[in-house]
């Protein structure tokens, strides 16, 4: 490919960007998100709207971003159009104020989306890879996410050739792609390891029209230690997971395990990994994290499927020395397949993530402030409690002190409803929902998993509230959260 497209700076191949462009980058989390090319167009929008010109694009990539796409592009006033997910301060703020239209969707959707032409045409790829080769394979780096379906579907494609990322990365990589539908088989995925693709995306090599050369690692910053309450959390979870071993419901190999990101998914794995009782597992994820690397380091995790390396540059190397252990046993795929609602149904995935708020007949919100702000998006969250075998959510019962419950009435934004929501887990306790009528969760969620200082209160809304098959108050659903806007805590009593 080198032989056929000359090498640019980054300033040259961004040129070939225009103002309105559909532009699809690389990237899930910072793993493998581009990054010369996105900076350059930052520099070019400041440079565009100091001449009193607009210069703002439509920004796809496969989940959320790094700093250069979510924070710099964004602060630059360079996205007019954003999808399916993203966590930049920046860009949150410009979503909440209607500056940034945002479509905030399911992951695993984004491909067949893109395919039918939903988002309209695609104007410009831009991938980070290890190496592009005439013949058009591109070898992806830390992440696949949907990197294969935009270079398949982009008008023209820049790819950005990443020196400081190991060639040895496609070891990890089995790209699979889907024909549309109604043209599709069965997915040949039985185990969290089988591969069924190749190692490498496949490219016209006529789309080409940049390469450039960098030579940045992902910055993926790690997490904290847990707190207190987030180790009860986990206490919680794998007490429950033990339950459902001695009750049969969880074979004695055990299940694969799904984690969302943040300290309370570390928690938990950590709190899985050093549990006795609890054997060596697999896991069916879409992000491995560094809790999942100290895990396979230590003998517990056996194997992970996913759709990036969300880890620190020190487990990334570790990973890259040892790919001879490693490259056995970790899989990365699009999220087409990571997050394929048949595929956690046939695996039997225990999925275990965490919400915003949850309320008290079990719906979740995992995205929004009030019902109104958004925070990042459902991510994948929706796509494995819909469909896995046990369906987890974790939240904190409190915060800010206790100026705010986390378990509510009624949740004003739902992302999860308690048609698919199996148990909720805070540092009070776990309610298990299933088989429960609303009331009786309504019971469960109060006495289990609210905050001491609002079952009270909760208790007398359930009371108080017009009875049906699900009790409410229309008037008063939301008076906590009302509370909360009119003086900053949701009792007005607490401090």
């Amino acid at each position: 490919m080198s032989s056929q497209v000359a090498a640019m700076s980054a300033e040259e191949a961004a040129a070939y960007i225009h103002h309105g462009d559909t532009v699809a980058f690389s990237g899930f989390t910072p793993a493998g998100a581009a990054k010369a090319i996105p900076k350059a167009l930052a520099v070019r929008a400041r440079q565009e709207h100091g001449r009193g010109k607009d210069f703002r694009l439509r920004v796809l990539t496969g989940a959320s971003s790094g700093r250069c796409i979510d924070e710099e592009l964004a602060a630059a006033g360079a996205i007019i159009w954003r999808a399916p997910y993203q966590t930049g301060d920046s860009l949150r703020k410009q979503i909440n104020r209607g500056e940034v239209e945002y479509v905030d969707m399911h992951l695993s959707h984004v491909p067949q989306t893109v395919g039918f032409g939903f988002f309209g045409r695609i104007d410009v790829a831009v991938v980070e890879a290890t190496e592009v080769t005439a013949d058009g394979r591109v070898y992806l780096t830390t992440s696949i996410g949907a990197s294969p379906t935009y270079l398949r579907h982009a008008e023209k494609v820049i790819i950005e050739v990443n020196r400081s990322q190991s060639v040895r990365l496609r070891e990890l990589a089995d790209i699979f792609i889907m024909p549309p539908p109604p043209h599709r088989n069965a997915i040949p995925l039985f185990h969290p390891l089988t591969r069924i693709g190749w190692p490498y995306a496949m490219i016209d090599p006529q789309k080409v029209i940049a390469v450039v050369e960098t030579d940045e690692p992902d910055q993926v910053a790690d997490f904290a230690a847990p707190d207190e309450g987030s180790l009860k959390i986990a206490a919680h979870v794998v007490e429950f997971l033990l339950g459902e071993m001695r009750a049969g419901r969880i074979p004695p190999e055990f299940l694969p395990l799904q984690a969302g990101v943040g300290n309370v998914a570390n928690a938990v794995l950590a709190a899985l990994g050093e549990h006795p009782d609890i054997p060596p597992f697999f896991m069916y994820s879409e992000v491995f994290q560094n809790s999942m690397a100290d895990l396979m380091a230590a003998g517990k995790l056996q194997g992970a499927s996913a759709t990036s390396l969300t880890i620190t540059a020190d487990k990334l190397q570790q990973i890259v020395d040892n790919m001879d252990v490693y490259g056995r046993r970790i899989v990365l795929r699009p999220q087409e397949i990571s997050n394929h609602p048949g595929v956690i149904r046939r695996l039997g995935v225990v999925g275990m993530n965490t919400a915003v708020e949850v309320d008290i007949y079990g719906n979740v919100n995992s995205s929004h402030l009030l019902g109104m702000d958004v925070i990042n998006g459902i991510g994948g969250s929706g796509e494995f409690t819909r469909n896995s075998h046990l369906s987890l959510f974790m939240t904190p019962s409190i915060a800010k002190s206790g100026k705010i419950s986390r378990v509510v009435p009624m949740c004003p934004h739902i992302d999860n409803n308690e048609h698919s929501v199996q148990i909720i887990v805070t540092e009070q306790g776990l309610a298990d929902l299933r088989g429960l009528g609303p009331l009786q969760r309504a019971e469960v969620m109060i006495e289990k998993c609210a905050h001491p200082m609002y079952r009270d209160y909760l208790h007398r809304y359930v009371r108080e509230a017009r009875p049906g098959h699900i009790r409410h108050d229309l008037l008063r659903c939301f008076e906590l959260h009302r509370n909360l806007m009119e003086s900053g805590s949701m009792l007005p009593e607490v401090n």
